[in-house]
């Protein structure tokens, strides 16, 4: 019976989390309905629940798998860019614009998991404030590289170009992205019952995942790299899939961001944003809802005995250094001994000759005074 308390608890948090959203967005439904909320917090909903999707992505990767990431904007922009791309393209194809935003948004976390690959494999080697550091770089790099992309759409298909526009669009077509001018003419598809949709699916999957053998297995790798690998883990790949998969949700969340807006700039995916994003973790908790609420009693039983360990560590850490400097101690004084012994034979026996010769300096002497008494 104790053995299904972890389970059911973890169970009772998720139908928690799942009540207070469907709560809260019954409650602003009514209030829509009813008219009791303006025009300016009714605009800034659909943005809302983008940050809320981006938020839990980033405490899969700040608080469960613990590596600060400071460029989670970056994956926001691809995600926001390629749905913008996407919904264009299958506007003729597709009219149905939840349809269409549902697939944009696939496609937008599918490019932004792609990213999060490329950048991860070489980033998640490095630890601490240089993983924070080269993270920020990249997605400075990715906002940089959104200023110079040029795509258009005629009647031919699509047409990209870097640093300027080397193509030449066809008579009725029309340019998507147009460099450090963003894009212009985003047909609004997001919507606020959207975004809570999204949010139930990210909660859903990032719930599960983390209270799944994965989740164990990653959150094992945070707390202890080298227990890890011992039991046979794969520090890398755990490591790799949270960060890939929090870049999935980060585009996704940036698609339904952009799709929101008529005019898109990669100014919007600065540093600032991602700041921002992981402000918001902090100030709700890193990894706080999905394993310290789900699973108290475990994780303080864990805590205790990573303390446990780390002293033990510790205490044994200096005990072989108090043994280092006990056993260098006592071969200083084996090495003062030998000079001390070395020094006092060769004084002894400096002495032993110099005996020797006076005693002959004497008996030379003692002859030659007989000698000459004589």
């Amino acid at each position: 019976m104790n053995k299904l308390k972890p389970i059911l608890s973890a169970r009772k948090d998720c139908t928690i989390s799942y009540t207070i959203v469907i709560l809260a967005f019954i409650l602003i439904q009514t209030m829509i309905a009813t008219g009791n909320i303006t025009s300016s917090l009714k605009g800034q909903l659909v943005p809302i629940c983008a940050y809320i999707v981006m938020a839990i992505s980033l405490n899969l990767t700040v608080g469960i798998l613990g590596e600060l990431s400071l460029g989670h904007a970056g994956f926001m922009s691809v995600g926001a860019f390629t749905g913008i791309v996407v919904s264009t393209s299958l506007a003729a194809a597709i009219p149905n614009g939840p349809l269409r935003l549902a697939i944009s948004m696939i496609v937008g976390g599918l490019f932004a998991g792609i990213a999060g690959l490329i950048v991860g494999i070489p980033v998640l080697r490095l630890k601490g404030d240089y993983l924070a550091i080269v993270t920020l770089a990249f997605g400075e790099i990715i906002k940089n590289i959104i200023n110079v992309l040029y795509i258009g759409l005629d009647e031919k298909g699509l047409h990209f170009s870097l640093l300027e526009q080397h193509f030449t669009l066809a008579e009725g077509g029309s340019m998507i992205i147009n460099g450090p001018m963003g894009v212009g003419g985003v047909q609004k598809l997001s919507t606020f019952s959207s975004g809570v949709v999204l949010i139930l699916i990210t909660l859903f999957l990032v719930l599960n995942l983390i209270h799944s053998r994965t989740g164990r297995a990653i959150m094992a790798v945070r707390d202890n790299k080298i227990a890890a690998e011992s039991i046979g883990l794969s520090v890398t790949r755990y490591k790799l899939l949270a960060f890939v998969i929090s870049a999935v949700f980060a585009g996704m969340a940036g698609t339904l961001y952009a799709m929101n807006f008529s005019t898109v700039t990669a100014s919007k995916f600065d540093f600032n944003t991602s700041i921002l994003i992981l402000v918001f973790v902090v100030l709700g908790g890193l990894g706080k809802t999905l394993q310290h609420a789900a699973l108290p009693d475990q994780v303080a039983k864990h805590q205790a005995a990573h303390q446990r360990r780390a002293h033990g560590h510790d205490d044994a850490r200096h005990r072989r250094h108090d043994d280092r400097e006990q056993d260098q101690r006592q071969l200083a004084r084996a090495l003062l001994v030998v000079v001390h012994a070395d020094h006092a034979f060769l004084l002894g026996g400096q002495r032993a000759d110099d005996g020797r010769l006076n005693h002959r300096h004497q008996r030379h002497v003692a002859v030659r005074r007989h000698a000459d008494g004589g």
